[in-house]
């Protein structure tokens, strides 16, 4: 799946990695958020922070009639409010992805794998 656009000078192909990547670097610049977490939660419950190269695999982008959904995993930060920051990291990724793109984004899914102190 890769989002497509024509221009004056070709065609743009923009594909489900790439979108990916974007949304984990826009989201880990948030507020109380401390990285990437992986699609699936290893054995006892832990979640897997990922490192930069790769946010790819805590993101799920789905092509649907409405425009792109995006599924986020994430690990937050001790001591915040998570539904602020969750709410803000929502706002974010879908301005920043809907500017990039030229694309609608039909929405965010955000979902917190685990807290972490930091220290």
């Amino acid at each position: 799946m890769t989002v497509e656009k024509k221009t004056n000078y070709g065609s743009i192909s923009v594909s489900q990695e790439a979108i990916a990547s974007l949304a984990g670097g826009v989201i880990t610049e948030c507020y109380g958020v401390v990285g990437m977490s992986s699609t699936q939660v290893l054995r006892d419950g832990w979640a897997e922070l990922l490192k930069k190269d790769n946010y790819a695999k805590g993101v799920v982008v789905r092509d649907t009639p409405n425009g792109l959904e995006i599924d986020l995993y994430i690990i937050v930060s001790f001591g915040v409010k998570i539904s602020e920051v969750v709410q803000e990291a929502q706002k974010k990724v879908k301005y920043m992805l809907e500017k990039t793109l030229s694309q609608e984004i039909a929405s965010v899914n955000v979902f917190v794998q685990g807290v972490r102190v930091i220290g």
